[in-house]
């Protein structure tokens, strides 16, 4: 190629190939010095706006903390004191060098912090929780969870504890927090799946390993979650790090909760607990939990053809008008309690005992854990009349209230037996109503979760304890 430059006489050939590539390098340059920042201003300035009018109707705002870039963040956590000093320690303990130990420090830092995008939230992930929940259960309310959502005070760091039943625990409580703030949730090994880990990182979820007992690791993770405590993000955490396996409250696990501590009293930022108790007539997963428990592992056996298989046959179901719900889902919130009342108390663990002891004194009673501890305790067959007689009696001794009217609590009876007739863990025998043997082992899945509601179930803590 010939071209003539300015004024000048002399001639100078390019090959075309070069040619383009110059073009497309000055197009590069213009591009990133004017044309991107330029995008990223309008979109900034679009989100902010997007953010100011959600802050307008949202009981807790969405903290600036959270409109942080993602790189920023990231910088921020490895470049904090506490982080470099663990660096170096990590460097010397294993024979690396610093800026060796620096990248797993970022890579950390990289896997951790999430990349929250309000329109991705509210658009999207808001409008999915609810149909999503509204078309697999009932889904039931405690009659002060509005109250409670719409009097929370602001300028404190809000944090939802819950019991972790299911997988559908993330989708119920992000549904119905809607209307208090956008939550952000630890979440294990299973969401780093792509594109599942883009979705979840633009939702404000951050990955966790549970497993990993590295300082460094630990320390990353544990800056990462004092700096969103001390800047405001509305938070939820399971204090018991994982899934019941056998339908009850496990013992509480002190990370999360024990970084939230050091930050309040780091920073004095007030941190408000908000316990929350959920609890369902159909855990998607109970066969695998159970199994899980009976085996003695946590290594979850759940293939993906069966997972599929249940997804097309309820899908199936929808279409020819066969399909409906699991029954009844509760979420129940409890009165808020502020940390600045535990400061006296050093360790995290008696914090977490409290908190736990708090959602299980709100666990929502339903009607087929109900049933299903009817039928473990009975001596024998159950006809119409004795079931409810015993149902009603098992209502009043309860040391808590029932979600069902007195007049609801024969349909509703009638919803759970029909349930767990479909599902044959219990049959019809002449007699009336027995479990089946072989399922024994899931009925009790279910009725652990408000055995503790039950005089026998003190007498049996109390024999454990002497």
């Amino acid at each position: 190629m010939r071209r003539q430059v300015g004024g000048m006489t002399q001639t100078v050939e390019l090959p075309l190939w070069l040619f383009v590539v110059v073009l497309l390098f000055a197009a590069v340059t213009f591009a990133s010095h004017f044309l991107f920042p330029s995008v990223r201003w309008f979109l900034r300035r679009r989100l902010e706006r997007a953010v100011s009018r959600l802050n307008e109707r949202l009981t807790v705002k969405i903290e600036p903390f959270r409109l942080l870039r993602r790189q920023d963040m990231i910088q921020r956590i490895i470049y904090d004191p506490q982080v470099t000093q663990a660096i170096v320690e990590y460097a010397a303990e294993h024979g690396v060098r610093e800026d060796v130990a620096f990248e797993r420090a970022r890579r950390y830092a990289r896997e951790i912090v999430p990349s929250f995008s309000a329109f991705t939230y509210f658009g999207f992930g808001i409008r999915a929780a609810r149909w999503l929940a509204t078309s697999l259960y009932d889904v039931r309310t405690g009659e002060m969870n509005d109250a409670l959502l719409r009097d929370l005070p602001e300028g404190s760091t809000v944090i939802f504890v819950m019991n972790h039943r299911s997988n559908m625990d993330y989708v119920l409580v992000t549904y119905l927090a809607a209307r208090a703030s956008a939550l952000s949730y630890a979440v294990g090994e299973w969401a780093r799946v792509w594109p599942l880990s883009r979705l979840i990182k633009s939702m404000g979820a951050y990955f966790i390993r549970r497993r990993s007992r590295g300082q460094l690791y630990r320390k990353v993770l544990a800056r990462y979650v004092h700096m969103a405590t001390a800047g405001g993000v509305t938070q939820a955490i399971f204090p018991e790090g994982g899934l019941s396996l056998d339908g009850r409250l496990a013992p509480p696990k002190m990370g999360l909760l024990s970084y939230v501590l050091d930050a309040h009293l780091e920073t004095g930022r007030e941190v408000l607990f908000v316990p929350v108790a959920i609890n369902y007539d159909r855990v998607l997963e109970d066969r695998v939990l159970t199994a899980a428990g009976e085996a003695g592992t946590r290594r979850f056996q759940a293939r993906i053809s069966v997972i599929l298989r249940f997804i097309l046959s309820k899908l199936w179901q929808r279409v020819t008008g066969r399909f409906h719900r699991f029954g009844a889902a509760a979420v129940v919130f409890g009165a808020p309690i502020r940390l600045s009342d535990y400061v006296h108390v050093p360790d995290a663990r008696l914090l977490a005992t409290d908190l736990l002891d708090k959602v299980s004194g709100v666990m929502p009673v339903l009607f087929v854990p109900l049933l299903a501890r009817v039928l473990l305790n009975a001596t024998g067959p159950l006809d119409t009349d004795a079931l409810k007689e015993a149902v009603t009696e098992e209502i009043a001794q309860a040391r808590t209230t029932v979600m069902a009217s007195a007049e609801a609590i024969e349909p509703a009876l009638e919803r759970a037996r029909a349930a767990l007739l479909e599902r044959k863990l219990i049959r019809e025998a002449p007699e009336g109503i027995v479990a089946v043997p072989e399922e024994r082992g899931l009925l009790q899945y279910y009725a652990n979760s408000i055995a503790h509601f039950f005089a026998d179930a003190a007498d049996d803590a109390a024999i454990a304890g002497s």
